[in-house]
């Protein structure tokens, strides 16, 4: 491969033989090498294609400052993510990912931790994604010898739960979605003096209906208004649990200037009813 575009000592911008950029990596790769010249094979360590012109700019500008062994380990949390959560993600979770390793790193080297005031409701509501916070927590440590707080584990869930989304207004908004979450769980604990069982199949499922909801709402979306008569028949049949959902509707128009549809109070009175059937 011929380098297009050399970045640091260790790091160059190449195309492969289908005309793709890639980021090829490695220890000295680069040095005293112009651009044209042949990458030695031999002392490549990682590649990367990144198919999107703008998310592989921002990830070139990025590595230039960045140490290898950062973006080795950020790639190995990755790829741990990747198999923990069967998905792929975009593009863009190397250029979050890394930068966001990067500048923790230095802030704890300076003595600035910060702490995250939603640590534990993102583990409750995003199991998955937070053991896989986790194991970044651990490969930092091994691998860079930096120790971080468990708060960090619930910052770099967040990430790979903004890479799941399928679009860019989907994204970065996870903070806030298990804000409202938490708000409306809260909402309903309180209207019935309970805690519930967060192992229960049924708690799993509210959980989840409450994630897509606060999504709906922070990007503006409603359901069809198309289930008022079987609205009417579970306002009856499920009383209590109709109140409580009124009192959500209240909350949610009062600070979100937000108006939840009557089949969205149709599944959340479902939902409700269902995690306090047992109550």
């Amino acid at each position: 491969m011929k380098i297009k575009r050399v970045l640091n000592n260790n790091t160059a911008i190449s195309t492969n033989h289908n005309g793709l950029d890639v980021l090829v990596m490695g220890a000295g790769i680069a040095f005293g090498k112009k651009k044209g010249q042949s990458i030695d094979m031999e002392k490549v360590e990682k590649t990367f294609i990144i198919k999107d012109k703008a998310t592989l700019n921002k990830f070139t500008d990025l590595v230039i400052d960045v140490p290898l062994v950062e973006i080795t380990a950020t790639e190995k949390i990755i790829n741990f993510a990747k198999i923990k959560l069967g998905k792929q993600f975009n593009d863009i979770i190397y250029v979050n990912l890394t930068d966001h390793i990067h500048t923790t790193i230095q802030r704890y080297q300076e003595g600035i931790i910060l702490r995250n005031p939603l640590k534990w409701d993102i583990k409750r509501f995003y199991p998955d994604e937070y053991v896989v916070g986790e194991k970044a927590v651990q490969v930092i440590q091994n691998d860079l010898g930096s120790q971080l707080e468990d708060d960090e584990a619930a910052f770099i869930a967040l990430h790979f739960v903004n890479a799941e989304s399928e679009t860019a207004d989907e994204q970065n908004i996870a903070y806030e979605i298990t804000d409202i979450v938490k708000e409306i769980e809260d909402i309903v604990k309180t209207y019935y003096h309970t805690e519930f069982d967060e192992s229960s199949l049924n708690y799993y499922r509210f959980i989840t209906h409450l994630k897509f909801f606060a999504q709906r709402l922070l990007m503006g979306k409603h359901y069809d208004d198309e289930d008022d008569d079987l609205l009417s028949t579970l306002k009856k049949r499920y009383e209590k649990a109709y109140q409580c959902t009124e009192k959500i509707k209240q909350y949610i128009a009062d600070k979100y200037h937000y108006e939840i549809s009557s089949t969205e109070l149709l599944y959340l009175t479902v939902h409700i009813s269902r995690l306090v059937k047992n109550l």
